[in-house]
Order: structure tokens, then sequence, then C-alpha cells
């Protein structure tokens, strides 16, 4: 098993991900580089600076450029990349969501239009688990249909229902592929996707039903698409008691600090989001104080670093004054600098929410620090 359980406080789990390309400390953040590379300018050179241990990108945009057969060409994504740590890569799945207006759904799959140039594409599970080989990632994720919230029930269930067939279809393609010696990467893990909206019964089903195929992890997704947070704490509530102990936990694309938080007390191990890098682009940037916007008037003279308690090289280097007249005046620098603060903050973040969890001491932390890090200063 890749997952190692080393202990637990409430239904939080301290752990260990044994990979190919490393073993992750869990809980952990994943660090979104959808086209191969963060946003705001840094490469995996800069991701291990600031303690990054898995890079994230995105299934659909790499088939559609570079292109995932030229990305096998040159070696798979590691090597395109440079990154040697763990990859995961997204099944094309969150598309089925984003791009609603230019996409058509069967049994068979999902015919899409390019947001690029507007050609067509199909893409079904068997050409998930294809582009996914080529581009060699440690971690796979099924194809499924992440389905708006809210949402019909009947169209839910009806959802839940055919995630499961595709789910059985990624299976066997993927066990095809490594046998006939196709995959970048023949190690390569996969992890299927628990979907039901926010009904608790359709959540709970589908988990069980999920849990019972025997995968290398198990993501929530469908999840921080427009429901309340709430909503989001309590399916993650009733799904946990049916997720497999001894296998990973991964819930997709959230979140602000403090959902993290929540989600680590509610039994959750693995995260992605965009928000960090995205909010650094626009000047707000994280602070174990909460959320402060560099471009504010009251930073011009501010000598002191983003963050006093915080040790990224940003912090360590550059006052708030720099950074905001970075901002002001329109240098990339001001970009690079604020993503990688926040990417540091949120890495260092799971850090603390480990060591907390290694002393004992965690839901003292939660209690502290849960609302704190996402009020706005």
């Amino acid at each position: 098993m890749p997952y190692r359980l080393i202990k637990t406080e409430h239904a939080a789990r301290r752990g260990e991900f044994e990979t190919v390309h490393g073993t992750v400390q869990t809980p952990a953040f994943m660090n979104v580089a959808t086209a191969a590379a963060i946003k705001g300018g840094l490469s995996a050179f800069d991701l291990k600076d600031i303690g990054c241990q898995v890079m994230l990108c995105n299934t659909y945009h790499l088939h559609l450029r570079p292109g995932d057969k030229l990305v096998a060409e040159l070696g798979g994504l590691h090597k395109f990349t440079r990154w040697d740590g763990p990859i995961l890569t997204d099944s094309g799945g969150f598309q089925v969501f984003s791009l609603a207006k230019l996409r058509n759904i069967t049994e068979e799959g999902v015919t899409f239009h390019s947001h690029l140039d507007g050609h067509k594409i199909f893409m079904g599970p068997e050409e998930s688990m294809q582009i996914q080989a080529n581009l060699g990632s440690t971690i796979a994720m099924a194809f499924d249909e992440c389905v708006e919230n809210p949402a019909q029930y009947d169209y839910a269930k009806a959802s839940c229902e055919r995630t499961v067939r595709w789910l059985a279809r990624c299976q066997k393609e993927m066990a095809r592929l490594k046998a006939e010696g196709l995959a970048t990467n023949p190690h390569q893990l996969l992890f299927g996707i628990n979907q039901g909206c926010t009904f608790d019964d359709l959540r709970v089903e589908h988990m069980k039903t999920i849990a019972d195929m025997d995968l290398d992890g198990y993501a929530i997704g469908g999840l921080a698409v427009g429901e309340p947070a709430e909503e989001m704490y309590r399916i993650i509530t009733a799904v946990e008691p049916f997720a497999p102990k001894d296998k990973i936990r991964y819930l997709m694309g959230v979140g602000t600090p403090g959902n993290i938080i929540e989600a680590v007390w509610r039994g959750v191990d693995l995260f992605d989001c965009v928000m960090p890098s995205r909010n650094a682009r626009h000047g707000h940037l994280n602070t174990w104080g909460g959320i402060i916007n560099i471009k504010n008037l009251k930073y011009e003279k501010d000598e002191r670093p983003i963050d006093p308690e915080c040790d990224c090289p940003v912090c360590r280097n550059f006052s708030r004054a720099y950074l905001r007249h970075l901002f002001k005046a329109d240098e990339m620098l001001g970009m690079r600098l604020a993503v990688m603060h926040n990417l540091y903050f949120y890495n260092h973040l799971m850090e603390r929410i480990r060591a907390e969890l290694d002393a004992g001491t965690f839901e003292s932390f939660h209690d502290r620090y849960v609302k704190l890090l996402d009020t706005r200063i």
C-alpha cells in the first residue's frame, strides 16, 4: 500500500504516501501548474526552494498544447519540467464542468470544443488514461463528471452511476497500457473520484461502491463549485467513514487556509487549489494574521516584510513598500515574488499542521487559526 497512516487526532490523519517519485508527508498541498508551469514565473527549482512536495498539471490543457504525445516523446512531464517529485494529473473531467457551454456528454465520453480555437475534441475514460500515460505523471485521476451545485437529484444519481462505469473503464485501460509497455511511467497510480453533489445518500453510496474497486487513492470531487462551505464540510463528514482507512484521501480544488484546516480536521490528506497563486497575482497575500492587499496605500512606506512571522525568500529580503511599488509599476517581479510568498505560506501551513498532529495539539491549532487565516485585514 502506498499510504501509511501514522497517527490520528479526532478524524485528522498524519501519514506518508510513497510513490516512485518520492514520499509525500501528509497532510499536503499540491501546487497547481496547469500548463506544466506555475502562473507567476516559478520554475520547478523555485518550487523545491519553497517546500513544495507535489505538482499538479492539467490533462486537458496539456493535451491541447504542447500535446501529450510530444511530452511523451520528450521523456514525460518530469523530464520536460525538471520537477523530480510526484506529479498528479487531473483527468480532464473538471473541464466537463468548466466548459459546460462547449461540451456534450454521452455514455462513451465527452465531446468538447477547444477553448483555444473551437476544434472538436473527444475524451472518454480510455482517452484520458492514454493522455495521462503519455504525460507520465505519478498519479492519474480517473475520468469523471463534475456536476454543478445545486443539481437535480435524478441527474446527480445517473451521473454517479456513469462515473462508476467510467472508473471501471479507466482501470481496464490503465492496466492495458502498462501491460503493453505504452505508459511513460509504468508505476503510475490511479485515484477514483467520489461524486454525488450535495446529496448525502448519493455521496455515501458512491464512496462505498468505488471503495470496493481497490484504487490507489480516493478523491472527493464536485465540491467548492458554488455551494456554501458548510455544505462542503457536511459532505466530507458524511463520506469520511466510508473512505478506506488505508488509502489516501484528496479533496479536489480546495481551498482557503481555513477550508484546508477544517477539511484536515474531518480526515482529508491531500489538497490542491489555484487560489494562492491566483490571489497573489492580484496582490492578495496570506499571512499568519490574515490576508493583506499589498496594493493598499498604507503599505507605501512600510519597511516590514509581508509577514514578520514568515521565513520565505521574499519576506527575508524585501519590504511591503517594495512589493507594492512593483505592483503599481506593473513589474513582473512583483507577481513572481507574491506567488512565491503565497505558495511558501501554503506549504508551510501544511508543515505546521503536520507538526501539530505529531504533537497531538492540532485541535488547539484549528481553533486558533481556522477563522483568523481567512480574515481580510
